[in-house]
Order: C-alpha cells, then sequence, then structure tokens
C-alpha cells in the first residue's frame, strides 16, 4: 500500500534548523526524521513511498537520490507555497481510482498499529480516518485539594481530549474534497468529510511525539538514546 509523507512545508518554529534545511531533513541521531517515518511503514511491510516536497527540495532529491534503503521511492515536487490539501492533491495521478492510502505528515513519529489502523478503515467504509492521540501537556500538572498538592506528575500526557495525530488512511474519493493548491487538508476537507460522516477516528494511546521545536527534538534524541526506535513495531 502506498505512503504519502507530507514534507514540502516551512517548519517556521523549527528554524534553527529550517533556515537551511527542510525540517523532515533534521537529523535524529544517525539520519532525518523522514528516514525514522519511512522505517516505520517499513517495519509493517509498507515500502511504497511518495514524498511531497517544496521548500528546499534538492536537499531531499540529493540525499535520497541513491537510497538503498529505501527503493520505491517517489520524490515530487509540489510546489514551495502549496498547502497540505494542495500538495495532496498534486499526487492524484499516482493513485487508481478506488485506491486506500496512508497519508502522515514529515514531523510526527509513533508506535500505532498500522494493521489495526487499516483494519479500521477498511471495516467503517469511509474516506477517511484520521489517528486520535491525546496532546502532550507542557508543563506539570497538579491535583490540589484546599491549598495541598496530593498528586504531582511532570509533564503528563493529557487525560482527556484529542487531537489529529497526523497519521491517516485515505481512499482516492478524498480529491473530490481538495479545491487547488491553497487548499489546507485540515480545514474545507475535514469539516466537509464531517459534515457527510466519512471521516472516522481511530483512538491511539500509545508513544507519540511531533518534533515541532527544538525543545521537541531533543525530547525524541533522548528516547533515541535510551529506548531506540521506540516508534518501530
Amino acid at each position: 500500500m502506498k505512503t504519502v509523507i507530507l514534507a514540502g512545508g516551512l517548519g517556521t518554529r523549527l528554524a534553527e534548523y529550517t533556515d537551511k534545511i527542510p525540517k523532515p531533513m533534521v537529523q535524529l541521531g544517525s539520519k532525518p526524521i523522514l528516514s525514522h517515518i519511512m522505517n516505520f511503514y517499513q517495519s509493517y511491510g509498507h515500502d511504497d513511498f511518495i514524498i511531497a516536497s517544496g521548500y528546499k527540495k534538492e536537499i531531499i532529491n540529493e540525499y535520497y537520490k541513491d537510497s538503498k534503503e529505501f527503493k520505491n521511492l517517489k520524490i515530487v515536487d509540489t510546489g514551495k507555497d502549496t498547502m497540505t490539501g494542495g500538495r495532496l492533491l498534486r499526487l492524484k495521478s499516482y493513485f487508481n481510482e478506488g485506491e486506500d492510502f496512508f497519508m502522515t505528515y514529515g514531523d510526527g513519529l509513533c508506535s500505532l498499529n498500522l494493521e489495526e489502523l487499516e483494519k479500521f478503515h477498511i471495516n467503517h467504509k469511509k474516506i477517511a480516518t484520521v489517528t486520535a492521540v491525546h496532546p502532550p501537556v507542557r508543563f506539570g500538572e497538579l491535583e490540589i485539594i484546599g491549598d495541598d498538592v496530593i498528586e504531582f506528575e511532570e509533564k503528563p500526557q493529557a487525560k482527556a481530549g484529542w487531537i489529529n495525530g497526523g497519521y491517516f488512511m485515505l481512499n482516492y474519493k478524498i480529491f473530490d474534497y481538495i479545491k487547488n493548491d491553497q487548499t489546507l487538508f485540515e480545514k474545507e476537507p475535514m469539516k466537509n468529510l464531517l459534515n457527510n460522516k466519512n471521516l472516522k477516528a481511530y483512538k491511539y494511546e500509545g508513544f507519540w511525539k511531533c518534533m515541532d521545536t527544538l525543545r521537541d527534538k531533543i525530547d525524541i534524541e533522548k528516547i533515541l538514546i535510551d529506548k531506540g526506535q521506540a516508534w518501530k513495531k
């Protein structure tokens, strides 16, 4: 099954690196986060990748041009200023009518069971399935009675609430929901899918981390040192 990875954005919140390289090429350990993401999909037998590049695309092209690790890899220039939905729309010709496929962003890692996600998506027969995760809490969480602290948990994962975890399964019909280059996938397409009852959420409670800032990068690198690639099968 094909996997689309959106890797063309500016990544402005990680400007320490993205002034010179695209965000998906920021190194975690010995290789870019983009490679870690592809390794994750490979661990489930999915090795047919389409990378939607844009900003500083030449760096991605150069790095993977002679790759022996990723032999079935297409890097498609989807434009420097194209929005997330527009990037996906530009890849329409790579898919057949009725085809299902994976899609994710080039900055997130998780230990999601892809077999279970696929089964969930196929069984519900909807156009889109989004993986829902709990947002990380940025500061220590206190439970207080009166003025006494009865529990302190340093930076726990939020117990309530769900956010878009960035790991999707989509059907070819998704292209009908995207107008043009300026369509933000997370706005009109998702709202219209919801209104048409064509969107399902796969709730996932395990490891998930988005490399949004320098602090996130440092946290993921610590996990890599302590536990290895915790996101692989």
